[in-house]
């Protein structure tokens, strides 16, 4: 004997105040969004189809001046430098390691100086000047630190190249670093996994004698 259908219920389909179309038709346009990234959200947002993103509780706004261009952020008071620009400006270059203070793959200069940026706050860094792996050079126009990591293949695999990268120019403007001894010392905060450290010493070593 067949069933008999239910009867409507309160929160079935025949209550909802939209219909299955225009439930699938959302879903559509915010999976999509989400997939393609900001230029379909922001075309969303002023079709009135998503909310404006807004600023989470205890949010703070921070400018930073990364590479020569001022950006402007809504952060948590927690976040790192490193998380700042890796996940809000997309300046993944600079890479996450240890996430301690270890490693140095996180290498940046604030202020011409070189920074651990894991260990540092973002809104610590208001005005300061912050360069990262990104602004040294171009591939078509290499900073002379990047072109003798190429010529002397000083990386493997390559993670800790930046935050080595990184080192090397900052303890180039260093009182420090005469001897080769003196260099190992002063890059011994920046591991390298692979174990390419002579000839990572051969590539400041070139640049020092130019």
């Amino acid at each position: 004997m067949p069933k008999k259908p239910l009867p409507p219920q309160e929160g079935n389909a025949g209550h909802l105040p939209f219909s299955r179309r225009t439930l699938l038709q959302a879903m559509g346009v915010s999976g999509t969004a989400a997939a393609l990234g900001g230029g379909l959200v922001a075309a969303a947002q002023a079709a009135g189809t998503v909310a404006p993103a807004t600023s989470e509780p205890g949010e703070q706004s921070l400018t930073l001046k990364v590479n020569g261009q001022p950006h402007t952020l809504q952060v948590d008071p927690r976040t790192s430098l490193l998380d700042a620009l890796r996940d809000r400006l997309q300046l993944t270059g600079t890479k996450k390691g240890c996430d301690h203070g270890q490693c140095g793959a996180c290498t940046v200069h604030v202020n011409g100086r070189r920074v651990n940026s894991c260990m540092s706050l973002a809104l610590m860094h208001e005005g300061d000047d912050i360069t990262t792996i990104e602004g040294l050079g171009t591939p078509d126009q290499l900073h002379p630190m990047q072109l003798a990591f190429v010529e002397q293949d000083a990386y493997q695999c390559g993670y800790c190249t930046s935050g080595q990268i990184m080192s090397a120019v900052a303890l180039a403007n260093e009182p420090y670093g005469d001897s080769a001894a003196e260099i190992k010392e002063a890059m011994s905060g920046n591991i390298c996994r692979c174990g390419a450290y002579s000839h990572i010493l051969a590539a400041i070593e070139q640049t020092r004698k130019a």
